[in-house]
Order: C-alpha cells, then structure tokens, then sequence
C-alpha cells in the first residue's frame, strides 16, 4: 500500500468535485481528485447534462426540419435521421468534455486517481483501483462531492434494458413505438421529448395533480397544454401499482391516486424518472461518524463543514437542488473556505431550466411560495407572440412572467416559458444578485429585436406600462 499526503482531496470528479479541485489548486493548494469512473465529469457530463442536451439538440433539429422550415420558405423532402449517427455525435461531445477536464487537472496540477474512495479515518482517504490495488491518501481536508444516483419506486427493477433509468434512455439502441416515463419532472419530460420527436408514443404518468411539482403554476399549466398539443399524453394523479418487464414489452399498472380501476399499460420501455437520492453508500461515513439528516443526505454548516471537522461536502449529496450549477457554486465557495478566504452560494438566486422546446426557465420565488409566505407582490406578464424577434423566428409560444415585492418593487421570481428561456434567465438572476426591482430591468435598453426584450416589456407591465402589447 503507497502513500501519499495533499492538503485537499476531493472524492467525486463531478461538476462539485471536479470545481473544487481546480479553484482549490488555483489557490495554491496541493490537490487531489478521486474518481471511480475512468472519465471525469460525473452524472452531468457522462450520464446527465450534457449527453442529454445533444439528443435534445439534435432531435429537435430533426422535428424542425421534418415540420417546421415550410413556413420561411425551405423546403425539404424525406427527411430522416440516423439514431447511430446520432448517439455518435452525443458521445463525442460527451468525450470532448469529459477530456476537457482531463486537460484543466493537469494544467492546474491536479492529481487524479481513478478508483473507489473510502474515508478510512479523519484525514485519510483509501483509494481502491480496479485491480485492486490500494492507495492510502492523507489529506488535511477531504471534500465529499460524490453526487447522486436515479431513484426507482418500491418493487420496481431497473434494468436499464426494459425498465430504464435515465442512464439507459440516453442509450436506447432504437427508437420505442411506446415509451412510458414515470415522473413528469424535468428529467423525464426532456428524455419524453427526445423520443417524441424521434417518433415514439410518449405517455407521462404522474402521482400529483400537476407536471414539474415546485414550478410556478401557470406556468406549469401552460407547459402542459403545450406537451399534450405537441402529442404527448401526460396522465396526472395516478400511481404506478407494478412494472412488469418481459421480454419484448413491459406492462405499467396504474391507477388513480384517490382510488379506482386499475388500467394496464403495454409499451416497449419505461422511463423510470423519479427523482435522485443522494449516493453516500460505501465512502465509509458511519465509520469516522458523519452525520446524515433525515433523507440520508450529508449534514453541514454553513462552511459546507460536516461533525467531523476537516471533512465537508457539495453538491447532490447535501441540502438545495440537484442542480449541476448549483453544485458547481459550492464547489468554489468550499475551496475558498478552506485556502482562508469567504465562499459564499446565494440560494436565492439559483436558477432551474427544462430544456424542451419551449424551453421553461425560473429563478426565486413562484407566486404559491410567495403566497404561502404572505408577501405582497406584483405580476408583470408579456407574451413571445408580442415580440417582434419571436414572430421572425416562428416561435412564439410562451411568455415572461415578474413578479416584485408590491411595496419595494424588488424582484422576487422571474419565469419563463420560450424557445430561448434558459439563455434569458441569466438576466433575471444576475438583476436578482444585484436586488434590482422591477423598475430597474425596464429603464435598462435591450438591445433590438431580440426575445429579451420580453423581459423589458414584463417588467414594464408591473406597473401596468407596456409599450408593445
């Protein structure tokens, strides 16, 4: 067994991970990233985010140009597309990332191991290679930033053939004729649309009234007319009884969640998309004592710090949203903390994108939080259909909704639905970090003819003075 002794090692090669090691490096500190896979970059670059985003990319470039180029006057005939030309392009824009990491560790001098991590004690990190060999790492402080894994439903196996996770809807090796997801959040809807738009029936099944629980409800709403417009059929208030996976199909059991008949569901794959939980099994935490809270995520202060002192924690397996960007945020913000300076996440000001078409984009507060909270507020509202960019570029489908503290006129939650929403909400956060009002966005020029200046426009329309509607 070698050793070898950092100032930091980070366990997880993540967005979190990966962050903290270079802003850590960047500060002068001997650094070391372990990582169980053979690539770096996590879920989000390998299984997640970026894999993802390509298929969406490039089946929506298929509908496009198979429904919607007629009307600026292109015209194409049979059009058709190549799923394995397809999941090519996914891969290589996969590795590409993945390799980009790859070269940051090395100009930042970052030492990579590739195996499991376990926290043997305080200070002291086994790494278990493939082969197993063993390697005892010192470190003065060990930063857990191993992320999170699919969740599934009791009695329901994923395997990633039949009954798949998201993982294995990334990799379908043909389009279904019938894909069931279960779980109308943000995760099932995009793998819903990718396969949609491929040509597969799509049908969502959802345990709450509602799609994408904790999304403003109009605009919830209004995306939900848009999917069942667009063919995809979303059956809300039902709970899935069983999944039975046979050979060549599976069968989903489903009934009403107040109670009522059962109706089977035949399909070719089912979408398991549930949400995330955590991945904390096997790094050894019930043995140096790290305390867990009560939905097995890692306890920490406000330093990111757990009990055990000089071990900390970011990203999916700690509090907040299991956001890529979020965890990126507190990867740099622990790394400060731990070379002596001040780290900080406003998690106010953490935004959320479902990367369909449209796009929906929110950051802060929806009206039912506001509500809930008794805050007084105002709504300013406009439409794409309004904007003159939207209209040139046929997509018009959406809006931009403000809302502002009705007495000091700082905005509080910003949210839209559009083709370009989750480009457009970094000017609602970043005006949020600065406690900009209402007032502020509309007296800012925006440039002509873009789709932001929908957001002018909604921010005109709090005090009831747009100029384009």
């Amino acid at each position: 067994m070698s050793e070898q002794s950092f100032d930091v090692v980070v366990i997880g090669a993540g967005p979190g991970g990966y962050i903290a090691a270079i802003r850590a490096a960047q500060l002068g500190l001997k650094v070391a990233c372990v990582e169980k896979d053979k690539t770096l970059g996590g879920t989000c670059l390998n299984v997640g985010c970026i894999p993802s985003k390509a298929l969406l990319h490039a089946s929506e470039v298929y509908e496009h140009t198979s429904h919607g180029i007629a009307q600026f006057g292109v015209r194409a005939e049979n059009v058709s597309f190549d799923l394995a030309a397809m999941m090519a392009h996914k891969s290589g824009v996969v590795k590409s990332n993945t390799d980009g990491i790859a070269y940051l560790f090395k100009k930042n001098k970052v030492m990579h191991f590739v195996g499991r991590g376990v926290i043997a004690a305080p200070g002291v990190v086994e790494v278990t290679a493939i082969d197993g060999a063993v390697t005892k790492i010192a470190a003065k402080h060990i930063v857990i930033a191993t992320g999170s894994t699919p969740a599934s439903l009791p009695g329901v196996v994923i395997d990633e053939d039949r009954v798949v996770s998201s993982t294995g809807a990334l990799a379908l090796p043909k389009v279904p004729k019938h894909l069931v997801v279960i779980g109308a959040g943000y995760i099932g809807l995009e793998l819903g649309s990718v396969w949609r738009r491929l040509g597969a029936k799509v049908t969502v099944v959802e345990f709450l009234d509602r799609i994408t629980p904790g999304m403003d409800g109009e605009v919830a709403k209004h995306f939900d007319r848009v999917l069942r417009k667009q063919g995809m059929e979303i059956m809300t208030s039902r709970k899935v009884v069983e999944v039975k996976a046979q050979k060549t199909s599976a069968m989903v059991i489903v009934e009403p969640v107040k109670g009522g008949d059962r109706q089977e569901i035949r399909c070719d794959v089912v979408l398991v998309s549930v949400g995330r939980k955590p991945l904390t099994e096997g790094l050894g935490l019930d043995k140096v004592g790290v305390k867990l809270d009560e939905r097995g995520r890692v306890a920490v202060n406000d330093r990111f710090e757990t009990n055990v002192k000089g071990i900390y924690a970011v990203g999916d397996v700690i509090r907040g949203p299991m956001l890529a960007h979020k965890a990126e945020e507190e990867g740099v913000a622990v790394a400060e903390i731990i070379a002596g300076h001040k780290g900080h996440v406003n998690y106010d000001v953490i935004p959320g994108v479902v990367y369909t078409n449209p796009e929906v984009a929110s950051v802060g507060k929806t009206e039912e939080e506001l509500k809930a909270a008794n805050i007084a507020y105002n709504i300013g509202k406009f439409p794409f259909l309004a904007n003159g960019r939207a209209k040139a570029n046929g997509d018009t489908e959406g809006f931009v909704k403000i809302l502002a503290d009705a007495k000091t006129d700082k905005v509080l939650g910003v949210h839209i639905i559009g083709a370009m929403a989750g480009t457009m909400i970094a000017e609602a956060a970043l005006a949020m970090a600065f406690g900009a009002s209402a007032e502020d966005i509309a007296l800012t020029c925006h440039a002509h003819p873009t789709h932001p200046e929908a957001m002018k426009e909604a921010a005109l329309a709090v005090h009831k003075r747009t100029l384009n509607m």
